[in-house]
């Protein structure tokens, strides 16, 4: 009978050795797989990361917050006044920036923290603001107080709107619309330091978000710890809102 002479120190021999390490790795290499193929199911159908790179949703969300966006329970639910969504640029919202080039590694581990929701690279490319109206809906702005009306009911946004003690109304910036179907109209809680709906009339989609664009619904700040809990969508501030006339 033959043995296999190459042992270690302690007397176990290599080979065996060798094979449970394999196998070892090979089981490590199976979970990595499968918690980057969940991670990517979840990206994709359930939950996205982002975080804020403007002020113009202060003073609720504030710069480099951290956030978590619904992608499933919109599609079966639809949108409501006051959620704070997530779009893609519906063209001519962003302003084109060129894109600093990096090392490749520091682009390698990006894209792999993206996979897993720990980083958002495209963040850039997205906006967040809050809608006022929906399909269907009047939206004006302003009657003699400086308030927004929504099918002939004025909305009173004192709940929300960045009104820091000593600074003045947010200017008013005028606009008359009915928001199209499968489309909403969305302003920033910052209502001085927002891009939105209203600078975007001459754009292609007349200032309006196509429901298509929409990612989801921002829910959670994440980080920074500090200001971690819910995204208020402040509904109350629209329950008493007509329906859209026909």
């Amino acid at each position: 009978m033959t043995f296999d002479t190459t042992a270690a120190v302690d007397g176990t021999p290599v080979r065996p050795r060798r094979r449970r390490l394999l196998m070892l790795l090979r089981d490590v290499a199976m979970i990595v797989v499968i918690a980057v193929v969940l991670s990517l199911l979840v990206k994709t159908f359930l939950v996205r990361s982002f975080y804020i790179p403007s002020g113009s949703m202060e003073q609720t969300l504030q710069i480099n917050d951290r956030i978590l966006v619904d992608e499933l329970t919109p599609r079966f639910g639809g949108y409501d006044r006051g959620d704070v969504v997530v779009f893609r640029d519906p063209g001519g919202w962003l302003a084109l920036t060129p894109t600093p080039s990096r090392p490749a590694f520091e682009e390698a581990v990006d894209w792999v923290l993206s996979i897993v929701g720990l980083a958002a690279p495209d963040s850039k490319d997205h906006l967040i603001k809050r809608i006022i109206g929906v399909a269907g809906d009047h939206v004006v702005c302003c009657n003699a107080l400086g308030q927004i009306s929504v099918n002939g009911q004025p909305i009173d946004e004192t709940a929300y709107l960045n009104l820091e003690p000593g600074q003045s109304a947010p200017v008013e910036v005028p606009f008359d619309v009915v928001v199209p179907a499968d489309s909403l109209w969305v302003l920033g809680d910052n209502r001085d330091h927002s891009r939105d709906s209203r600078y975007n009339l001459d754009q292609p989609t007349g200032g309006f978000v196509p429901l298509d664009n929409v990612v989801g619904r921002a829910f959670l700040v994440t980080w920074p710890l500090a200001r971690f809990g819910p995204i208020d969508t402040h509904h109350d501030v629209f329950a008493g809102i007509p329906a859209a006339a026909p």
